[in-house]
């Protein structure tokens, strides 16, 4: 039989661990807040087009895994988790959009200030109107490669497919994206 002090002293330690293990996570996550919250909220950017929803999308998917953060115990899986969660919050707001386009009402993103088109530039500006132009699924595909720099693998595990469906999409992606500026030219 136990001894009910030691079962008690036992169900603290157990409790301190618990939230030396949170406090930790916590840490964690606020470090890579820090560190990758402006690169994430510019690939949100790129796939859905306007600023605000893309600050609203990557808050969102930190909210998230703070909400689970007592499931997060490999801390070095959280930038991947957090990358699928941003693509995945895109989807739901670009899903969202389609709806509400099939309902009679249309989403417009805020007008070009003259500022952000000059700093832009025009060349880096019609990639990004025609990058908008393409599919959901190839728009992330090239997002992740070509602006995150993402590997073929970590596109894979980001938009859940294969890696040979990664390769097919961006090819698919890249040769849609020349049509897109050909005819823009």
């Amino acid at each position: 039989m136990r001894h009910p002090r030691r079962a008690a002293d036992a169900a603290l330690e157990a409790d301190a661990s618990e939230a030396d293990d949170r406090a930790a996570a916590t840490a964690a996550l606020v470090a890579l807040f820090r560190e990758h919250q402006l690169a994430l909220a510019r690939t949100a950017l790129m796939i859905v087009g306007d600023r605000a929803t893309a600050e609203d999308v990557v808050q969102d998917a930190f909210i998230d895994l703070y909400r689970r953060i007592d499931r997060l115990t490999d801390h070095d899986r959280m930038l991947p988790y957090a990358r699928a969660a941003v693509v995945n919050k895109c989807r739901t707001v670009l899903r969202r959009r389609k709806l509400a386009f099939r309902a009679g009402r249309t989403h417009e993103p805020p007008v070009w200030s003259a500022e952000a088109a000059a700093m832009l530039g025009e060349e880096r500006r019609e990639v990004f109107l025609a990058l908008r132009r393409l599919p959901h699924r190839r728009r992330e595909a090239l997002v992740l490669r070509y602006y995150l720099d993402l590997d073929e693998r970590e596109i894979a595990d980001v938009m859940g497919i294969g890696v040979g469906t990664v390769r097919s999409t961006v090819s698919r992606a890249l040769a849609s994206l020349a049509d897109l500026l050909k005819e823009d030219s």
